[in-house]
C-alpha cells in the first residue's frame, strides 16, 4: 500500500537502513518509508555493516537504544564504517542528555517520537536533500 507517494521519489532509489533494538520502532519506520525508498529493517549494527559492503546506505536511522547499549563511541564507529552515510537519531525526547551528547558527536539529524508518516518522511527527505510536497489523500 502506498500512502501519498510521489512517483519521482518512488523511482529515486535511495537506500535507508533502520537499526534499533526496539522491533516496533524499526518496523514502523520501515513501513512509513518503504514506499519512497529502499528501506532495510536491521536488528543490529553488525547486520547493517555486513549489508553495507554490497549495498551502501544513503541514510541510517539509528534508535537511541543502540547508543544507550553500546555507548556514545558507537557513533564514531558508524561514521568510520558507513562513510558518506547520513545519520538520523530516533529518540523519545530532545531533553535526554544522551541526545545532546549525540548531537555533539556529530549526528546529522534528530527524529523524535511519536513517529508520524508526514514527519518521518519530511525529516528523511531533508537528510536526502529532497524537497517534500504535501501528502495528497485521494478518496476511493
Amino acid at each position: 500500500m502506498q500512502i501519498g507517494v510521489e512517483s519521482a521519489k518512488a523511482v529515486d532509489n535511495k537506500r535507508l537502513f533502520v537499526v534499533a533494538n526496539d522491533d516496533i520502532t524499526r518496523m514502523a519506520l520501515q513501513f512509513m518509508l518503504h514506499d519512497e525508498n529502499e528501506t532495510h529493517d536491521l536488528a543490529t549494527l553488525e547486520a547493517a555493516f555486513d549489508k553495507s559492503v554490497e549495498w551502501k546506505p544513503d541514510l541510517l536511522l539509528l534508535g537511541i537504544d543502540v547508543v544507550q547499549e553500546r555507548g556514545i563511541d558507537v557513533l564514531a564507529l558508524i561514521k568510520s564504517r558507513l562513510t558518506d552515510t547520513k545519520l538520523l537519531l530516533v529518540a523519545e525526547n530532545r531533553e535526554d542528555p544522551l541526545v545532546s551528547a549525540c548531537q555533539s558527536a556529530g549526528i546529522d539529524g534528530l527524529l523524535l517520537k511519536p513517529l508520524t508518516v508526514e514527519e518521518v518522511r519530511r525529516k528523511v527527505d531533508g537528510q536526502l536533500g529532497r524537497k517534500r510536497a504535501p501528502i495528497q489523500i485521494h478518496a476511493l
